[in-house]
């Protein structure tokens, strides 16, 4: 049976696919993909649907074995990746054959790094996904982080080739990234000076940050009057500030509502950005507009449209 077995798993490496939909009405986030941008592409070096499930690891990659031949790619945080020992490019499509063994190290930049498999990987789907949601034990593999051992099935081989990421597409997780912010639901919940201060100066990525936030700290977010309000949806990026005056941006594994002050919405396109910052690195906030954000968004749809290549078309 075509598989991945798992020798060694990483702290977090979980099964993710682009995420479980309509299950938030009943209190269950999407999940899938921290950094859509990295999953997307690993998918494409592969030749995989854009949906089909593959590996996010969290700071520290797994050491699996191969039980047939496949193409796999490695997109996502800067971890060292080697093939039988020896190094193997990352953002691009490489064959790998029966036996052999592949090997994500510790991120030299960057958070998530993500492993695709030509065929993806064949969990059984809940609730329509592969996606795992660790706080609901739900999707993935038994719905919870992979193991030593675990073996994992993988769908029928699909073709592939060479093929590899535009190298002014790839991501430089050592910079400090602007993360764009597009003002409301409760702007009007913030004093002048608060705004201004989510704006003016870097944040710090905490290490209290997880798939369902992550927690920042930096100059305080002034309230007009208190941080409470009646419950709502909270969507994707939403940017969260509570009692003591510092952001929030939601993730893949948020609440389905909430019941904090959100200041703005980090824009769909930047919150892979966010995945991957380290504890302890900074990020900014930029303000746009909407209109801004639909224009930012055509920009990095075309993007990500154009960033793979191969021998046949390059």
């Amino acid at each position: 049976m075509p598989s991945l077995l798992i020798h060694e798993a990483g702290p977090q490496t979980t099964v993710q696919d682009l995420g479980r939909r309509g299950s938030l009405r009943v209190g269950i986030p999407p999940s899938g993909p921290m950094d859509r941008e990295a999953f997307l592409l690993a998918n494409r070096l592969v030749g995989n649907a854009d949906d089909a499930a593959e590996l996010e690891c969290t700071l520290i990659g797994p050491r699996l074995e191969f039980a047939d031949e496949r193409w796999v790619a490695v997109t996502g945080a800067d971890m060292p990746v080697t093939l039988n020992g020896v190094e193997m490019p990352r953002w691009a499509g490489v064959e790998v054959e029966a036996g052999d063994v592949l090997r994500l190290g510790a991120a030299r930049s960057g958070v998530r790094g993500y492993l695709a498999v030509s065929g993806g990987i064949d969990t059984p789907p809940a609730l329509g996904s592969r996606a795992t949601y660790l706080r609901g034990q739900l999707g993935g593999f038994e719905g919870r982080a992979l193991r030593k051992g675990d073996c994992l099935p993988l769908g029928p081989a699909s073709g592939g080739a060479p093929a590899e990421v535009h190298e002014e597409t790839i991501p430089d997780y050592t910079v400090e990234p602007t993360v764009r912010v597009v003002l409301g639901p409760q702007d009007d919940r913030f004093t002048k000076r608060g705004i201004a201060a989510l704006f003016d100066a870097p944040y710090e990525m905490t290490p209290q940050s997880d798939r369902m936030g992550a927690r920042l700290r930096g100059a305080r977010i002034e309230h007009t009057r208190g941080h409470d309000i009646i419950s709502d949806g909270v969507a994707l990026g939403g940017l969260q500030v509570v009692g003591d005056g510092q952001p929030i941006v939601l993730l893949a594994d948020r609440q389905s509502t909430g019941g904090y002050t959100k200041i703005g919405t980090v824009c769909s396109f930047d919150i892979g950005r966010v995945a991957q910052v380290k504890p302890g690195q900074r990020l900014r906030f930029r303000q746009v507009s909407v209109a801004e954000a639909h224009e930012f968004l055509r920009a990095y749809r075309r993007e990500i449209d154009d960033a793979v290549h191969t021998e046949a078309t390059s």
